[in-house]
């Protein structure tokens, strides 16, 4: 008799083979309205998503959305018409590699990368010399962090005990501008086998192993930076749990402020209660 995994391997290849050549399925109504509301714009001949609303009259503010891992600038649909209440410009992209974005592969997907297309929307809209409200939540955590690496240069690297303190940024380019974040993923487990699609998802999990060698880059461009910082966490989060993650996190930033919302809130929060995280956000946004 056959090895048992010897046969679980004949009958898993073409079960992947026809899984891999199933066509996506059709999005959603509320997909496709979000996407024939949104635009593109051209980076490195890689065409990017982006949506970008105006909103309150009389404000000069504005708010670029960073999504997080494995998902899309969709993220902020239940919050953008408050947000749009509250400032001139609600701006999200989906990252290359995610959402509409083009999707090359092969190709080395960095955090680097996706902090430049940030950077090329900016200069796209012509707000690069504009201070930038930026809200981040997960994968869009780090990219936050490179761009505040980028706009205010830490005095020295500095090394704390932990894979990432997954908290924000911002492009400002001029002045401090407050941002504020949800909690991004430190670890994540996934087996090579699982895998597919010409390496695209291997390829983009990069950003783990990038976060592990830049700690100190990214860690200590929120120590050092004077930008105002805030967390806005749920306690049920699996990916950074309760209450060690708030302890760590406030040991190392003390001058962030936190919003911890209501026990049953996990790592969506921005989904998961939009009216809750909306009104953390603007509170404060407003206390400036």
């Amino acid at each position: 008799m056959k090895e048992w995994w010897v046969q679980v391997g004949l009958l898993g290849v073409p079960l992947l083979a026809v899984y891999l050549h199933i066509p996506p399925p059709q999005p959603s109504p509320a997909l496709r309205s979000w996407r024939a509301s949104g635009t593109f714009f051209t980076y490195k001949d890689r065409n990017i998503f982006y949506r970008d609303s105006s909103g309150a009259v009389g404000s000069s503010d504005v708010v670029i959305l960073l999504h997080g891992f494995p998902t899309s600038s969709y993220d902020w649909s239940k919050i953008w018409e408050g947000l749009t209440q509250r400032f001139h410009r609600v701006i999200a992209l989906d990252f290359l590699g995610f959402g509409f974005s083009d999707k090359p592969r092969p190709h080395r997907y960095s955090i680097f990368e996706q902090a430049s297309v940030v950077e090329g929307l900016t200069r796209h809209l012509g707000l690069q010399h504009h201070r930038i409200n930026l809200l981040a939540h997960d994968y869009g955590d780090t990219v936050a962090q490179e761009l505040l690496h980028r706009s205010f240069r830490p005095l020295a690297p500095l090394l704390v005990p932990m894979d990432t303190i997954p908290t924000p940024g911002t492009p400002s380019y001029a002045n401090p501008t407050p941002v504020s974040v949800t909690p991004g993923a430190k670890r994540r487990l996934c087996s090579p086998r699982l895998l597919h699609n010409q390496g695209f998802l291997l390829s983009v999990l990069q950003y783990i192993n990038q976060r592990k060698k830049h700690r100190d880059r990214w860690v200590g461009a929120l120590m050092s930076s004077s930008v105002p910082l805030h967390l806005i966490y749920g306690p049920l989060d699996p990916v950074n749990p309760h209450p060690e993650f708030l302890q760590l996190y406030r040991k190392v930033l003390p001058t962030s402020t936190v919003s911890v919302l209501d026990d049953h809130i996990s790592h969506y929060p921005q989904l998961e209660d939009p009216m809750g995280f909306l009104n953390s956000y603007l509170n404060f946004i407003n206390s400036f």
